[in-house]
């Protein structure tokens, strides 16, 4: 018996496919993180290739340990996790790290580094939606005992990460919204909570008028809006704002079309594309255009997208196999996180859909985002094992 069959358990698809994207991840950044080395690292890009290295390693890390839990344990944690993420969301947004307007980091105490606690609370909820509705299933249909305990997590998690970071809150609200949906809450109160949090939204916006402290960001998700919709002059936009800012928005989208216009069907090749050099976030929030432009539309692209379209097919396999509500919602609700965000940054880099600053799960470079990324892809494999002994548990006493 191999290593992988004896320790790497549960669906071996989902392994291959977090293997894959992590050398995608390795060559991208090593490749497109040339211009921080020249800038900080006095070329070094060795050093941000072992740093990758480093950070994919604790990630798969990470996903080992979780996918050797049993996946109930996850439940019992989530009330506890949520209790612990609520208090950090606040803390961050009152004295978190500020970078752009944007306070979405907390620094650890003793080191030089930094987590970005949304992606805490985004799994912890997440999971902790799951539990409830599995728990909740008889009375699911009844507001007070069944919908309320749902909503009040899920409103106040998105309410504190929404002044700094709009997308992750929108995102993380339309997969509660979807794992509500399939848990069989009622369609009139899953209205009632899309219609409420739509005018609470609305009516923050005016009051940030007011007091400019409650949306800090709005002029930049306003700019952003109006520079993906042409209804303001792209130049007028990157006059108002700082040159920082301007980056981020019209010139990043400029240069990632460049990238995966030189890149074509086949690519440039490996550090070929020089369009790296002038994509700021190269290495992060547009890797998936250097990764088309470098490697191609065919090998780089599909192979990419078709990854994250596997990974959501294996989940639905995992769900339809489980006997237990839990197991189904936390299978679902987690992969379809990872997808819908990777949807998202993809769709972004070749201008579907404005700027959101979303990493493409377990490829850009980051440091929370891709241990998040391993704990959530062992939480799913950790279903899949408990499936497949089930199954093997079954086979064997049938031959008996």
């Amino acid at each position: 018996m191999t290593f992988i069959q004896k320790y790497m358990k549960g669906d071996r698809v989902i392994w291959i496919i977090a293997i894959i994207i992590s050398v995608y991840s390795l060559l991208a950044v090593y490749s497109s993180a040339g211009q921080l080395a020249f800038r900080y690292k006095g070329g070094n890009t060795e050093y941000y290739l072992i740093q990758r290295f480093f950070m994919l390693a604790m990630g798969i890390a990470l996903m080992f340990v979780a996918h050797r839990v049993k996946y109930t344990m996850f439940s019992k944690l989530s009330v506890i996790g949520l209790l612990i993420a609520i208090p950090l969301l606040l803390v961050t947004l009152i004295m978190g790290s500020n970078v752009n307007g944007a306070s979405r980091w907390l620094a650890i105490p003793g080191v030089t580094s930094s987590f970005q606690t949304s992606d805490l609370a985004k799994i912890v909820l997440l999971i902790y939606v799951a539990r409830t509705l599995a728990k909740k299933q008889e009375v699911i249909k009844d507001f007070k005992e069944g919908f309320l305990p749902l909503v009040i997590p899920v409103v106040l998690v998105c309410g504190l990460i929404l002044p700094a970071n709009f997308s992750t809150a929108a995102l993380l609200f339309a997969n509660c919204l979807v794992l509500m949906f399939i848990g069989r809450c009622s369609l009139k109160h899953i209205s009632g909570l899309v219609g409420t949090a739509v005018s609470g939204f609305m009516l923050l916006i005016l009051l940030s008028y007011a007091f400019p402290k409650l949306l800090p960001r709005l002029d930049t998700w306003k700019a952003r809006i109006e520079t993906f919709a042409g209804v303001k002059d792209k130049e007028a936009v990157v006059v108002e704002k700082t040159s920082t800012e301007a980056l981020n928005e019209d010139y990043q989208v400029k240069y990632s079309k460049m990238a995966m216009a030189k890149g074509g069907l086949f690519g440039t090749g490996p550090a070929n594309n020089l369009t790296k050099y002038s994509l700021p976030q190269s290495y992060s929030d547009f890797i998936f255009a250097m990764i088309i432009g470098e490697y191609g539309f065919i090998l780089g692209g599909i192979v990419v997208i078709l990854a994250y379209l596997i990974l959501m097919y294996r989940a639905i396999r995992i769900a339809q196999k489980s006997e237990f509500a839990f197991a189904t919602f936390l299978a679902l609700g987690l992969c379809f996180s990872l997808v819908l965000q990777a949807l998202v940054n993809m769709c972004v880099a070749v201008n579907i859909l404005p700027v959101t600053g979303q990493p493409l799960p377990m490829v850009s470079m980051g440091g929370t985002s891709t241990l998040f990324t391993g704990l959530t892809l062992g939480i799913i494999l950790s279903v899949s094992r408990t499936l497949i002994k089930n199954d093997e548990s079954a086979t064997a006493e049938s031959d008996h």
